[in-house]
């Protein structure tokens, strides 16, 4: 990895998190605040958990069908014979 493209990573970081504080400041002074939010955190962390668990779904299930051989083409010359 060259020096630059380290260089411009530790720089697009800092500023992803300059950001994310910046964000945060902003979010507790506008407003009621992160107190406003309290009604909504119920549905904010179910969604979460349910993106997670479907990507989590998703993810096995791309696995399972690579692993077992359902992602490999069709080779007409060479057919699979079934298994005894």
């Amino acid at each position: 990895m060259s020096t630059s493209l380290k260089i411009a990573t530790f720089v697009g970081l800092a500023v992803l998190a300059g950001l994310g504080g910046w964000f945060y400041y902003v979010g507790s002074t506008m407003g009621v605040g992160w107190s406003g939010l309290s009604p909504i955190w119920l549905y904010v962390v179910g969604g979460a958990v349910i993106v997670g668990a479907l990507g989590a779904v998703l993810m096995w299930l791309a696995f399972y069908s690579s692993r077992r051989g359902y992602d490999e083409p069709y080779d007409v010359n060479h057919p699979r014979r079934p298994k005894r």
